[in-house]
Order: structure tokens, then C-alpha cells, then sequence
């Protein structure tokens, strides 16, 4: 550790998570999850600790519903679960528009959220392969 060979590519991994972060990346276009039930887009459903909105479909991915019949298709479990800080920011997204409705940007910034979680996660990965 210390070495130019270690520091120059964590300064790059460095720069590709601030753009996530600022969801400021291409690959924020490459998103699995869909939306795919037509109706008031209005998020009812509360994020509480028995009810989090989040019904797992397979041992990696889920749908997240916003109300009684809409939901976000292909989400995964570790973009769900995922901590920043003290924070869960899928959660938290929704949490914050409890009552409103959800305009199409809005959920295309959702499901650019979930792109950025997930890519953050590899990223991560690829950090540690350098450091350990």
C-alpha cells in the first residue's frame, strides 16, 4: 500500500463513484428495473420496520412497492438494503415523497438511484481488491 500502482487507480474508482454519487454517469441508462403498472403513480405505502415496502421475488431481487398495486420490477436486495452513512437512500427516496405522486422523471431517478446503489457496491469491491 502507499505506492503509485495503488494510488492512481483508486483516484480513478475515486472519480467514477463521485459521478454516481452525483448521478452523473452513463451507466445510470443501464438500469434492470422496471415500472411496469400503469395507475396514479402516488406513493401511499409507508417504509416502517414490519412494512418496508420491499417484496423480495427471488434470492436477489424484489419489487418495491409504492401503493397498493404499483411497484418497481427487478430491484435488488443489496440496492434496497444498502447504507450511506446512517441512511438506507432507496428507502429513504421513497420515504421522503410519502403522499406525492411520482412524475415519470421521478421514476427514472428512482430507478437511477438503484443503477448507482448497485454500481457503488461493485466499485467498493473493486477498492478493496486494491487495498487488501
Amino acid at each position: 500500500m502507499g505506492s503509485t500502482s495503488t494510488f492512481w487507480p483508486l483516484v480513478d474508482l475515486g472519480g467514477r463513484l463521485r459521478d454516481l454519487h452525483l448521478l452523473d454517469s452513463a451507466l445510470l441508462d443501464e438500469t434492470n428495473s422496471t415500472y411496469p403498472v400503469e395507475g396514479d403513480n402516488r406513493v401511499t405505502r409507508k417504509m416502517t420496520k414490519t412494512s418496508r415496502g420491499y417484496e423480495q421475488t427471488n434470492s436477489e431481487t424484489g419489487r418495491v412497492w409504492i401503493n397498493d398495486s404499483q411497484y418497481f420490477e427487478n430491484v435488488p436486495l443489496i440496492a434496497w438494503e444498502f447504507h450511506i452513512g446512517g441512511y438506507q437512500p432507496a428507502q429513504k427516496w421513497l420515504k421522503d415523497r410519502h403522499g406525492m405522486e411520482l412524475s415519470f422523471n421521478d421514476i427514472r431517478h428512482y430507478q437511477s438511484i438503484i443503477a448507482a446503489l448497485m454500481e457503488t457496491h461493485r466499485l467498493m469491491h473493486e477498492v478493496d481488491s486494491l487495498l487488501y
